[in-house]
This record gives C-alpha cells, sequence and structure tokens, in this order.
C-alpha cells in the first residue's frame, strides 16, 4: 500500500482523530472518499455529500490530508469554507499544520481567501478585456441573435426570410411614421420576433412584435454592420441589412417624433385619476390629450392599447372630463351611503378617535359638496387620491373602490377647519 493512496490518507486522518478524543473527537461513519475524481472540480459525489452533512449538522470538523486533497481551486477551496463558516464547522490538515480552530489557522484561511479573491478579480478583468478587444475587432460575442440574423461557427450570418422583415420594418416605418400602427401591420401580418434554437437544443419561439420590439429593432446598429460595446461602434465582421440611408432618415423621424412627445408632455394638464384609473385586464390608464383647432381634448388611454394597439382593447380610451365627473359623482355618492360612514366610524374607533361621531361624519362630508367646486385642482387631485384606491372600468360600468382611512383623514381635516374657522 503506498502512502499516498486514499487509504493510507483515510489511516492518517483516523489517527489524528483518535489523538484529539480528550478534546471530544468522535469519528462519523461515512466515508467522503472521491477516488477517480480530479480535485479541481465540486463535482464530486463524496464531496457534495460531505456538504449536505455538513448544512444538515452531523459533522462538526473536517479532517483531511492536505487542503489540496479538498479542493485544488481556490475559488472553489473559498465557496467550501463559507459553507462551513455558515454552519459553525470546523477545517483541519495534518500535514501542514492547517486548522480553523486556532487562530493562526483562520490567519492562514484568510490569507488564502485574499489570494482567491485577486486571483477572482484578475480572471474577471481578462474576461472584460478580452471582451472589449474582441468587440473592438467587430466580433460577435455571444447571446441571442437579433433578427436578421443566425449565429454559425460563432459568427453572425444574415438570415434572408428574417432580413428581408427587418428592411419591412424600417421602409414602413419611413411610410407610416409610427410604431404602433406598424407593431398593428405586422402582428394582422403574422410576423413574431426573432424564433431560434439555444446550444443545448431549447426552442424559443417568436412573440407577437409589440412597439417596444419596433423600437429595439430601429435602434439596433448590428443592422448597420456595426459591433456596439458600452455605447462604442465598431465596424463588424458581420454583413449590413440596412444602408446607412434608410437609417439615418428613420432616426430622423424618430428624433422629430421625441420632440414631439416631449412638447405633449410639457403641455399636460393635471390628471384628475392617474395612477388611479384601470382598463379591463389590470392595464393602467395614462393622462394622454390631442389638439384639434386650439382646442385641448384631454382622454385616459389604457397603456396594453399604446404598446399593442387599440383594436384588441376593449377600452381603447376614455374621454378625461367625463370619466373625472362621474367618478367625483360616485365618490360624493357612496360618501353618503350608510356602509360607508359606519365603515368610517367604526375605523377611527380602531384607532382610539372616539371623539369622530357618526353625526360628525354626515356634516363633514356634507360639507364637502359646496366646497368642491371652489377647490384648485391640485387639492382636488389629492382629495380624490386621498379617497379612491382604485377606479376599474370595463366595457360596461366603472367600478370605485374607496379607501376608509383616508375618509377618516378627510373627515378630521375639516372637523380641524371648522373649528379654526369658529
Amino acid at each position: 500500500m503506498e502512502f499516498n493512496s486514499l487509504d493510507a490518507q483515510r489511516e492518517a486522518g483516523l489517527a489524528y482523530i483518535t489523538s484529539q478524543k480528550s478534546e471530544g473527537w468522535i469519528l462519523v461513519g461515512d466515508r467522503y472518499d472521491d477516488g477517480g475524481y480530479s480535485g479541481g472540480s465540486m463535482e464530486r459525489p463524496a464531496l457534495q455529500r460531505l456538504l449536505r452533512d455538513v448544512e444538515a449538522g452531523t459533522v462538526d470538523v473536517i479532517v483531511v490530508y492536505k487542503v489540496d486533497r479538498l479542493s485544488r481551486s481556490l475559488t472553489d477551496f473559498a465557496r467550501i469554507v463559507e459553507v462551513f463558516d455558515k454552519h459553525n464547522v470546523s477545517f483541519v490538515s495534518i500535514t501542514q499544520q492547517f486548522n480553523t480552530t486556532t487562530s493562526m489557522g483562520r490567519l492562514t484561511l484568510n490569507i488564502l481567501l485574499s489570494f482567491a479573491q485577486f486571483e477572482r478579480e484578475v480572471i474577471g478583468e481578462r474576461i472584460r478585456d478580452k471582451f472589449a478587444a474582441s468587440r473592438a475587432r467587430g466580433m460577435w460575442m455571444g447571446g441571442i441573435p437579433p433578427l436578421g440574423y443566425d449565429v454559425v461557427d460563432r459568427k453572425l450570418v444574415v438570415n434572408e426570410t428574417e432580413a428581408e422583415l427587418v428592411r419591412l420594418v424600417f421602409a414602413r416605418f419611413l411610410r407610416v411614421g409610427s410604431a404602433t400602427t406598424l407593431a398593428q401591420e405586422l402582428r394582422r401580418a403574422g410576423h413574431t420576433t426573432k424564433c431560434w434554437t439555444t446550444q443545448d437544443g431549447k426552442h424559443r419561439p417568436g412573440k407577437p412584435i409589440d412597439k417596444g420590439a419596433i423600437y429595439k429593432i430601429l435602434g439596433n446598429r448590428t443592422y448597420l454592420g456595426d459591433a456596439v460595446h458600452k455605447r462604442t461602434s465598431h465596424p463588424g465582421e458581420h454583413q449590413a441589412i440596412i444602408d446607412r440611408a434608410s437609417w439615418d432618415k428613420v432616426h430622423a423621424v424618430l428624433a422629430d417624433n421625441r420632440v414631439a412627445r416631449a412638447n405633449g408632455t410639457r403641455a399636460q394638464t393635471p390628471a384628475l385619476l392617474r395612477g388611479l384609473i384601470f382598463a379591463p385586464g389590470g392595464h393602467a390608464m395614462t393622462p394622454s390629450h390631442t389638439r384639434k383647432a386650439g382646442k385641448l381634448y384631454r382622454y385616459y388611454v389604457a397603456t396594453d392599447a399604446m404598446r399593442q394597439g387599440y383594436a384588441d382593447c376593449p377600452v381603447r380610451s376614455v374621454p378625461a372630463a367625463e370619466v373625472e365627473e362621474a367618478v367625483v359623482a360616485q365618490v360624493r355618492h357612496l360618501l353618503r351611503t350608510p356602509e360607508i360612514i359606519a365603515r368610517t366610524c367604526a375605523a377611527a374607533k380602531r384607532d382610539g378617535d372616539e371623539a369622530i361621531a357618526e353625526r360628525q361624519v354626515v356634516e363633514s362630508i356634507t360639507a364637502l359638496a359646496p366646497l368642491w367646486d371652489e377647490l384648485f385642482p391640485a387639492e382636488q387631485a389629492r382629495i380624490v387620491r386621498l379617497l379612491v384606491e382604485r377606479i376599474d372600468l370595463s366595457a360596461e360600468d366603472m367600478r370605485v373602490r374607496l379607501r376608509t382611512d383616508g375618509l377618516q383623514t378627510l373627515v378630521e381635516e375639516l372637523r380641524s377647519r371648522k373649528a379654526k374657522a369658529a
């Protein structure tokens, strides 16, 4: 039997454990031998079994013949020791005076871990430098290939069928000038985003094209033949799909659209129900507006309809003034119902405010009605947000959900205002 055989190493370990019997050390029944497996990997059955036992709390001290018997990789060694530390398990190397039950052993361990950290950081820097250098040379560095290309021998090659779709997107956008309209056209024609198969054989089907996918295609410089790294473009190894003239025309339209949207945003008036109103399906509705003959028309538009088109949404948009008036009327009606008044009184009593009686709640709510039209829009919006939790629209009706705690706060405010006026 050779000294460095597994049996010889085990005998040396057993002898060490026996020498520590006075410290209460007891040998566990299992053997964690990984004969035939490389110490450079953590994918070893006995090591994995040992780690499971450590996590289960059945092992207190790990005894090895040499440190490299546990792992030859500093990175893996650091991971293993993290597991030991987490479960208060010590580690002993019997031929290298390495024992984490002592302060010197822990110091040595920390030095080793520092080197492991240094190794990981150096490896990370080398990978990043290699990636940047490769992109600067125009090489494809992996990931999901963009629509219009396939990956062959780690290089992008043009997929002519998909490339025609990309050219169609650029050409049609120049004609219609709207990503929403274009997305509707492409969905009606049955076009989808990239459909591809991963290296391990998993099929990834394409998804219906929406407005986001259109903007992603229009902004991807890969179609110009560029390789982009950290917003810097380099000439790519792959063939371009879009010529420079088409690219510049499309981006001139996009720039004009951005200016128009920014001006529109600045011109927006305060929206009473912003963040409170939802279309069928739970999609939020956002304020929007348009001007005709100098007159402003405000709407609440379903965000889902804005992304995927208005045809598939049962409530595409609603006039803002009408729905705001309807919500305020419904809130006033609900506030007068016995159920809401009773819930407000009950909430006040739960919070220890016995002073708010039912009569005061009714008086405060009644006093709100004549005040409403005199309030500034910002104050009206604040009160609506205080009282309304959510508004759900459907093709048939509208449901308003109130905040009882908000009503209690409002009653207290009105009562305080009345007291000051007196």
